[in-house]
């Protein structure tokens, strides 16, 4: 039980989430808004070629979100109306939206009940005529290494589009994918809002940067200067503003004392949870910076009204999208995530606890869990 002096929570645990800044981010933005460019310009340039060094890669195109850039991602493989996409219904509906947008059909497949992330194995049996890409996410930062399938995903011209929203900081797996991160409000990296491409190929970074800018071929400044542009093709406005960078460029900078503390609580979680009845901890790997902690619990719903009622920021992520009615033409069966709906609760988890905080939230879990079934 919860010692009687702890009846109200820590001000940490009573947010499920919460944007964590390191101080100087104020001062960048401010910097950004003086110099007058609040479109894509040099703090998003440089931030472009800090993130590909960082993440080792050759490039890496900035956009506005995830969102953006799954859509982006999604039709530079050619994905349009008709073309199925494999992706699973554990995730948030900002996954889905781009699919529909372009005209194309979700394959809604079922996940690994201890990850809730996606196998080769549910994408093999998915695989139909009209496949033209796999969606995988990476729930709560785990990568997902698919591998074992891209000999035959390449002969069959089926891509991998990797919605690594949750992932930054984790380590990559599959270098066939195109992958797509978000600097949300609560990422692991924040820029306030916005996102980025890691390409396959040097190709695919120049056509996205062109579809990012509605499909304009000139970049910004040559259109200023100029007295006409060409559209070459399909675009959206998704350029990522300087401002928002600058605050990437300071997140990015300190970013291994974020992943660091992340790691830590994910693992002071485990620790405390460790031997627990009705409580399983939905596994993020050794390779991962997470996200969040989920675990799953018999009464999800009890339990998560008796810890709001208690002033503690559980969360559910999420509802699957196969029930949705937005979705509900293409809903089939899925019993593992269909399951897993009904059990999934996240508890509080951002840089700005301590494990000690950890403590007290599994404590006050357990209580709850005794509540429900007394």
């Amino acid at each position: 039980m919860l010692p009687s002096n702890a009846a109200v929570p820590p001000a940490s645990v009573r947010h499920n989430a919460r944007p964590y800044l390191h101080g100087p981010e104020i001062a960048a933005m401010a910097r950004a808004v003086q110099a007058g460019q609040y479109g894509h310009g040099p703090q998003a340039e440089r931030f472009e070629r800090e993130l590909a060094a960082h993440l080792d890669v050759p490039d890496v195109v900035a956009v506005s979100s995830a969102t953006t850039g799954i859509h982006l991602a999604l039709l530079a493989c050619g994905v349009g109306p008709g073309d199925e996409v494999i992706v699973p219904s554990q995730t948030f509906a900002a996954t889905i939206q781009p699919i529909v947008a372009l005209g194309a059909v979700p394959r809604f497949v079922d996940h690994h009940p201890a990850t809730l992330c996606v196998e080769v194995e549910a994408v093999r049996e998915a695989i139909g005529p009209a496949t033209r890409a796999v969606l995988p996410v990476l729930y709560g930062g785990r990568p997902v290494d698919l591998g074992a399938i891209v000999p035959e995903l390449e002969r069959r011209g089926i891509h991998i589009v990797e919605d690594a929203a949750q992932a930054f900081g984790s380590r990559r797996t599959t270098a066939a994918a195109t992958t797509v991160y978000s600097f949300g409000p609560i990422k692991q990296l924040t820029a306030l809002v916005g996102g980025a491409i890691v390409p396959r190929t040097a190709d695919e970074a120049q056509a996205l940067r062109r579809m990012r800018a509605l499909g304009i071929t000139s970049s910004q400044t040559d259109r200023i200067r100029a007295t006409t542009y060409t559209v070459e093709g399909p675009g959206l406005r998704g350029v990522l503003p300087d401002m928002n960078a600058a605050v990437g460029r300071i997140q990015l900078a300190r970013f291994d004392k974020v992943a660091a503390r992340r790691i830590a609580l994910w693992k002071a979680y485990e620790r405390a949870l460790r031997g627990a009845l009705d409580v399983s901890l939905v596994d993020v790997g050794d390779d991962a910076v997470p996200f969040n902690c989920v675990v799953r619990v018999p009464g999800r719903d009890r339990v998560h009204r008796i810890m709001r009622e208690r002033g503690i920021g559980v969360g559910v992520h999420y509802p699957p999208n196969h029930l949705q009615p937005a979705f509900a033409r293409w809903t089939r069966h899925l019993p593992v995530t269909e399951q897993a709906a009904g059990e999934i609760l996240s508890l509080p988890f951002h840089p700005a606890m301590t494990p000690d905080d950890t403590q007290w939230t599994a404590t006050a879990l357990l209580d709850a869990l005794a509540d429900t079934t007394a």
